[in-house]
């Protein structure tokens, strides 16, 4: 006999959001992106959100398949429009908590313009970005967040752009609630997302996951080395603004911006 769902549930809550139907999910071994909907799954049964109060929204790319494996309203878009897509359905069902998943390039490169001015706008929604620093499902090319000096299929001989902040971006645009996670600090992650869906406003999460297959192997790092630099290379925001500005190089602050 198999465990009887409710047992499950029980010790794993963020079960009940989940279309097990559709498990196992597309992302890679060691992908950061299920981390981040786990985390997301917690923030709502955190704050007592059922699955029929909730949109989950998606563009194109790796974290985009997200709703597809969400237990509730889904709308999976175009190519960089799942803000668009999302002012809409919020200013049609107000009542609705509106949560968008999507990632670097989905966001920030074709869907550029739609980013910055759903943070000028103000409207109630929850951005749930994944940054792995490159187009993962698409075939690796450069994204507007990959490191300068990172390989990638289209910079073979490293990328020499200067990669985009998110979050100051966000807070730039007049974004009213900028926080950033990364895969690795899975418990501190819900809570920021918790935070965002709490918020009346546009939110970000910007959510630091590692690219194992793609980015990893362009550069060399294996999961571990990923996850690892995760670990040492983030910090909280307030012992980052504690740091000398000559430490400061390098070292990325996480929590509520």
């Amino acid at each position: 006999m198999g465990i009887p769902m409710g047992k499950i549930i029980e010790k794993k809550p963020y079960f009940k959001y989940l279309r097990l139907d559709k498990m196992p999910t597309i992302w890679c071994p060691g992908c950061g992106i299920g981390q981040a909907f786990r985390a997301t799954c917690m923030a709502l049964h955190d704050l007592g959100i059922d699955n029929d109060q909730v949109a989950m929204v998606s563009g194109i790319g790796c974290s985009s398949r997200t709703p597809g494996y969400f237990d509730g309203f889904t709308l999976h878009t175009t190519h960089g429009r799942a803000l668009a897509f999302a002012t809409g359905l919020k200013l049609a069902k107000p009542e609705l908590t509106t949560i968008v998943f999507s990632g670097d390039g989905d966001s920030l490169a074709i869907g550029g313009n739609h980013f910055i001015h759903a943070a000028r706008r103000n409207i109630d929604i929850t951005l749930v970005l994944i940054n792995n620093w490159i187009y993962g499902m698409t075939g690796g090319q450069v994204s507007p967040t990959t490191p300068k000096g990172s390989y990638a299929t289209t910079t073979p001989y490293g990328n020499y752009e200067p990669n985009f902040d998110i979050a100051k971006i966000a807070i730039a645009a007049g974004a009213t609630y900028v926080a950033r996670g990364t895969a690795y600090h899975a418990t501190e992650l819900s809570k920021l997302i918790a935070g965002g869906i709490n918020h009346k406003g546009f939110s970000l999460i910007e959510v630091l996951s590692p690219c194992t297959i793609i980015y990893g192997r362009k550069n060399r790092m294996s999961i571990e080395e990923m996850y690892f630099w995760f670990k040492e290379n983030t910090l909280p925001v307030k012992a980052w603004e504690k740091l000398p500005e000559e430490k400061r190089a390098g070292k990325i602050p996480r929590g509520l911006l």
